[in-house]
């Protein structure tokens, strides 16, 4: 070993993910191993970006907390008597976004974001104890949200990554996977990497040289949307279970008739917004609703789902429908709790067309890294595709007319990230790898 990494911190891969979050450490040789986090039911390096809240006399401010699989553990033994969050990375670069009050508690996102990390800590067995390392964290090349502010994630995650390393630096989700891919290449070539996360999808091209090259991997372009597996589950808890909780129905109103308003619909077919109504003020706006509404039932409906915190249950039922639908042309979809029940056959190509225009706008994306990359199809030697809806048929029929199967690669959906942003950390090239807007 050299002075120079002898001296050097030990580099660390962060993927915060918007369902799940991944920890590698790079041993100094040039390679990286995942960490392994333990769980009520077993090690995994994979740990739900999810936390779960409950009073406490003991806990901090009269409040405790889980995270993780701890969190899910939590809430299934006491749903009604808990608060569970998760996606809320989806909110890191909104400036609507400013707190959220759990047990009448102010929780901004950096500390609902250190709040994951700290519990993240504490279950790696010991491997995470030493914050004297060099922190390398992934971020979208698009954030989520109509209006996102990339400026304003940096602040948040400056904050929420404080007390987690002593030398942070971000660098494009997509890159990460580049990095790890081009560990598995005998060859040099020219690759894209298809980023599929729960709240953006992200592309990168890169160029990599020759095993044993100086620099191995050159970024020649990037380009995201704020469009993935959650905007998926948005759409068939539209279709599906908006209907019955009120969507589309009317009230009455100083003798006026009017549509029971969208909004509480958005929020509800949003996991992360879903998980912040059961609040007094929206209660409350709910019940008036209620007294005035030609079909009360609807509305009772979603005041029970909110009260009875089935956010968890409905959205565990969305995503079962959704990995059946990648093996299946029709599955079932099934939900039943806090008054409703749901039980629906569904085609896959009734699934497809509800995301179509979502798919539309990921195609465009990607051609933005295309253009900016200044290749066409043929340039690219091999697609890598990484992120759990990187197995949607869809979306990989998308990549198969474009470049063909036979140029294809995936592997890793859920760790490669990690992995080659540990990899990236131990490199002496790290400054080419830095997002643009993030160098120091």
């Amino acid at each position: 070993m050299t002075d120079r990494q002898a001296d050097a911190p030990r580099a660390l891969g962060l993927d915060f993910g918007t369902t799940n979050s991944v920890v590698a450490l790079a041993d100094g040789q040039g390679g990286a191993g995942l960490v392994d986090l333990q769980g009520p039911h077993g090690a995994s390096p994979i740990f739900r970006s999810a936390l779960c809240f409950w009073e406490d006399e003991q806990g901090w401010n009269g409040i405790a907390s889980e995270a993780g699989p701890w969190a899910i553990e939590e809430y299934l033994q006491a749903p009604l008597d808990s608060r569970f969050v998760q996606s809320f990375k989806t909110v890191a670069a909104s400036p609507l976004f400013e707190r959220t009050l759990i047990f009448n508690k102010p929780f901004r996102f950096e500390d609902l974001g250190r709040l994951l990390l700290q519990k993240l800590v504490r279950h790696a067995g010991g491997a995470l104890d030493h914050r004297s390392r060099r922190v390398i964290v992934g971020r979208p090349v698009a954030f989520a949200g109509a209006r996102a502010d990339a400026a304003l994630a940096r602040q948040r995650y400056d904050l929420m990554l404080r007390e987690f390393g002593t030398e942070v630096h971000y660098v494009y989700e997509p890159l990460g996977a580049a990095h790890s891919y081009a560990t598995r290449l005998t060859r040099a070539a020219t690759i894209l990497v298809a980023d599929f996360g729960g709240g953006t999808t992200d592309f990168s091209v890169v160029r990599v040289a020759e095993p044993g090259a100086a620099r191995r991997c050159v970024p020649l372009a990037a380009a995201g949307v704020g469009i993935a597996g959650d905007r998926f589950d948005q759409r068939i808890v539209n279709k599906l279970v908006a209907p019955l909780l009120g969507k589309g129905t009317y009230y009455r109103s100083f003798g006026k008739r009017l549509e029971v308003p969208g909004g509480y619909f958005a929020d509800v077919s949003d996991w992360s917004r879903l998980a912040m109504m059961r609040n007094r003020r929206t209660l409350d706006e709910l019940r008036k609703l209620h007294r005035d509404a030609e079909q009360p039932e609807a509305i009772e409906r979603l005041i029970a789902l909110i009260e009875n915190e089935q956010g968890y249950p409905l959205y565990d039922a969305v995503g079962t429908l959704k990995r059946a639908l990648s093996d299946q042309e029709e599955a079932a979809f099934r939900f039943e709790g806090g008054g409703i029940s749901v039980e629906a056959r569904v085609r896959r190509a009734e699934f497809e067309a509800w995301i179509a225009d979502d798919l539309a706008r990921i195609d465009a994306a990607l051609d933005r890294a295309m253009t900016r990359a200044g290749l066409d199809a043929e340039s690219i030697d091999q697609v890598f595709m990484t992120g759990g809806s990187s197995l949607i048929p869809a979306i990989r029929a998308m990549f198969v007319a474009r470049f063909g199967a036979e140029r294809i690669a995936s592997g890793g959906e859920l760790t490669s990230i990690a992995h080659g942003l540990a990899l990236i950390g131990d490199s002496a090239d790290l400054a080419s790898w830095v997002a643009d807007d993030d160098q120091a």
